[in-house]
């Protein structure tokens, strides 16, 4: 009875501290987030983005490339926190460049903000999918992703009020500074509820030297199909945003031309947003994955945002673009990363922290870069991109979604039932 008593509370004490962990993070990345999209639009314009969003997939193979040799070497826990400090320095270095003049730190500021992100928080997603059951990932996986967007609404405010004050760049600082906080609480978190070991499963190939597989985790994605269709899944989503942020920033830009006043309705959007997202986390999630069908929540996810594009197309204007970014980031940050957490649970340690990486990592910044590039090449081609068109593409990839999760249900259904 004890033993179960000191498991319980080593989940619950593991669910607080990433929680806390992901609170700093997400507030120090909003004040990056924000202030970069502004220091990119006044070097570059919104023409500019679909660019820097195509290079965003090379630098993000650099960082996971880096990622998955510091896991083979210092192990989860350490390298989460070489990881962590790495991005903040790194942000600190970008502030500095910005300030000197350097004509390329706002789009090597843009591709870090892209990357790092998304790398440290499936981090945490990969310690809780270790240390929670399913049982107990449903009831906290929503709540730990509110206590996070809490962190977010946060920073959204702080940039809505500091922004003249401190100046925009100036943010940066802040925003590297929530880093550190986020390192001490994840580090409590290993040591308290102790780091996950690899299985078997690539060990003794890395031991006979197929360290491509070792390192990277390729080889899982050749054994177990459930990784390719969430691949194809994630791909779509980030289709979809990618369509979705565009069109919002494009219609911004026009309509908030200058700086502060941009950067202003930027902050309060998103701490709007975040705070949409940490309700749907706290109420909706845990509510929805207690009591009806994990495959039901996956299937009416694509078929909401197709909706929102529906309306978009209809109406286009600031606000219903607004609507549909805002509706499809918090079901993403709520609703979605909660149900589609559990679909990794019943599998193994590099399952959970190599393919996982680079379907969350490498998947989500790809979808987003290959839809960029694409559209950068037709708008060279002086094909001009309109709300409408955006939403468009964003019903299509609603389509490719819905049909993508399908088989990976399926395969989750066949994973638990033999565990």
């Amino acid at each position: 009875m004890a033993e179960g008593g000191n498991q319980k509370a080593s989940t619950v004490f593991a669910a607080a501290a990433i929680a806390v962990s992901a609170f700093f993070l997400l507030c120090g990345y909003e004040l990056v987030r924000s202030t970069s999209n502004t220091l990119f639009n006044k070097a570059y314009g919104n023409a500019g983005r679909p660019a820097v969003n195509a290079l965003v997939p090379v630098g993000l193979i650099a960082m996971l490339y880096v990622y998955a040799r510091l896991l083979s070497w210092l192990g989860p826990r350490r390298t989460l926190l070489v990881t962590t400090l790495g991005s903040a320095a790194g942000i600190v270095a970008c502030y500095f460049a910005v300030r000197g003049s350097f004509a390329q730190a706002t789009r090597v500021l843009y591709i870090l903000r892209e990357g790092y992100i998304v790398l440290l928080i499936e981090q945490y997603w990969s310690f809780l999918n270790s240390t929670l059951g399913t049982n107990a990932a449903k009831k906290l996986n929503g709540p730990i992703c509110g206590v996070a967007s809490l962190g977010a609404v946060l920073g959204g405010k702080l940039v809505f009020h500091l922004s003249a004050r401190l100046g925009t760049a100036t943010l940066l600082l802040l925003g590297a500074a929530a880093c550190v906080p986020a390192a001490v609480c994840s580090e409590i978190a290993y040591r308290r509820c102790g780091e996950p070991r690899p299985s078997p499963l690539l060990s003794p190939a890395a031991a006979e030297g197929k360290k491509h597989d070792g390192h990277l985790g390729l080889g899982l994605f050749r054994s177990q199909r459930m990784l390719v269709f969430l691949l194809a899944t994630i791909v779509a989503t980030q289709v979809l945003c990618t369509a979705l942020e565009l069109s919002f920033q494009g219609i911004l830009q026009d309509e908030y031309p200058e700086s502060v006043s941009q950067n202003t309705y930027s902050g309060d959007f998103f701490a709007t947003l975040n705070a949409a997202a940490a309700l749907g986390q706290f109420v909706m999630a845990p509510l929805l994955l207690r009591w009806v069908a994990l495959d039901a929540v996956h299937f009416a996810l694509p078929l909401a945002n197709a909706v929102a594009c529906v309306c978009l197309l209809a109406a286009p204007s600031l606000e219903s673009a607004g609507v549909a970014y805002l509706l499809f980031k918090a079901l993403d940050y709520s609703l979605f990363r909660t149900a589609k957490e559990l679909l990794y649970i019943p599998h193994s340690f590099d399952v959970r922290y190599r393919a996982k990486e680079l379907i969350d990592v490498l998947g989500y910044r790809c979808g987003k870069g290959g839809c960029s590039l694409i559209i950068a090449l037709l708008q060279k081609a002086h094909l001009v991109f309109t709300a409408g068109r955006y939403a468009l593409i964003g019903i299509a990839a609603a389509g490719v979604w819905l049909a993508a999760i399908w088989p990976a249900l399926a395969a989750y259904l066949r994973s638990s039932e033999k565990k």
